[in-house]
């Protein structure tokens, strides 16, 4: 786990010397300027500021080593590539197309499993506001997704999103006035209690009712993860939770789970003959 790796990283910056404490002109350096400047009342306080400051540039310097390495193994393992700069993701679905920017901090290319090739990504979108005083900041929003290819379904499914429920139902009706898709109803309690479901106008709701069978349902509502959502724009299809995961069991559990729904929907079409384009 990445934990573990930071207090190697931490006990091997400790070893080697290489402590910002213990560098040419170091903050630890500068704390005793700085005492000798401020005087002896001042002094102590100078001192405890500083070692703070080294306390925290060490563990971040080792939380920044000790998440590389993890990622490295982790890659590794699962033979896949991992890119470890920021990537664009094409903006293929509406999350990956969110924000003023957007970028993948990680990625890791090859498979969710041994019939599913795939991407698995820290997905971050930004959005820029400015306050009343004219201020302009930044909020992040991240996410860990996965990316699949589906070309079988690109025209079985123009659209369709399954999204974690938000907002209350009393509203529903209003909202659906202002959206573009259709919202698919289900015969299954839990099911609505968890997730809204839209569709593209165009897609067949018997073909829909087969693909949320009670197993898929079940599998939603009771083993995929905590807060999992996926959505399918021709062909192209994202999975995703909220933040950046960063333990083997999350990791590997969105891989499965991402392989999961690519899998669904090709049982699904395989079954299917596709409307004949106009």
């Amino acid at each position: 786990p990445a934990a573990q790796l930071r207090a190697h990283h931490l006990t091997r910056l400790r070893a080697t010397g290489r402590t910002p404490g213990r560098a040419p002109n170091s903050p630890l350096g500068a704390a005793g300027g700085a005492g000798a400047t401020a005087g002896p009342a001042l002094a102590p306080v100078a001192l405890v500021a500083v070692l703070l400051l080294v306390v925290l540039i060490v563990f971040m310097i080792a939380d920044s080593k000790s998440e590389e390495a993890f990622f490295e193994i982790y890659a590794k393992q699962r033979d896949m590539l991992l890119r470890s700069e920021k990537t664009r993701l094409a903006p293929v679905t509406p999350l990956l197309a969110k924000g003023d920017d957007r970028y993948a901090e990680r990625t890791l290319e090859g498979s969710l499993d041994e019939s599913c090739p795939g991407t698995l990504a820290l997905f971050t979108y930004e959005e820029e506001s400015t306050d009343s005083d004219g201020n302009r900041q930044t909020s992040y929003y991240r996410y860990t997704v996965t990316m699949t290819d589906i070309p079988e379904c690109a025209d079985l499914v123009p659209k369709l999103r399954c999204h974690r429920k938000v907002g209350f139902r009393a509203l529903q009706g209003l909202e659906d006035k202002f959206r573009k898709d259709e919202r698919v109803e289900l015969e299954s309690e839990a099911l609505a209690k968890r997730y809204e479901i839209f569709a593209d106008q165009a897609v067949d709701e018997v073909w829909l009712r087969r693909l949320f069978s009670p197993s898929f349902i079940v599998w939603l509502t009771e083993q995929a993860p905590d807060k999992f959502a996926f959505e399918t724009v021709r062909g192209s299809l994202v999975c995703f939770v909220n933040g950046h995961k960063d333990s083997a069991a999350e990791l590997d559990a969105m891989r499965s789970a991402g392989a999961a729904v690519t899998q669904r929907l090709r049982e699904e079409a395989g079954q299917t003959t596709a409307p004949a384009s106009l």
